[in-house]
Order: structure tokens, then sequence, then C-alpha cells
């Protein structure tokens, strides 16, 4: 998994896995899904991320068990 956040256009990419993108779909306003040809979700975009997210440039990872 990565997460890439671009100042410039304010967006930021999680991206869970290195796949080919077959379709996007706006599932709200300002956030956009990636789907490979199976269906399965590849990446989401957050538009305007500084707007939903508290900090852009923190990012914790936390796996509970």
């Amino acid at each position: 998994m990565k997460v890439t956040y671009d100042p410039e256009t304010d967006a930021m990419i999680i991206t869970l896995r290195d796949e080919r993108i077959a379709e996007s779909d706006e599932v709200r306003s300002g956030v956009s899904a990636d789907f490979d040809a199976e269906g399965g979700v590849v990446r989401f975009e957050i538009m305007r991320a500084s707007k939903a997210v508290e900090n852009v440039r923190d990012i914790q990872f936390v796996v509970t068990e």
C-alpha cells in the first residue's frame, strides 16, 4: 500500500496494489475509486485532501489484532 499527496493539486492517492485500472467511479463528490478488470478496488483518490484529511503530511498505519 502507498499513499501519495500532491500539494500542487491538493490530491491524495491511496494505492492498495499495483494493478491496471479498468474503471473509475466518483463515489462521492471529490472521492474516486479505481477498479481492476475483475471489479476489485485498486486505489482511491481524494481531491481537496487538505480539507478532508486532518494533516496530509502525517500518516499513521495501525494493525489491530
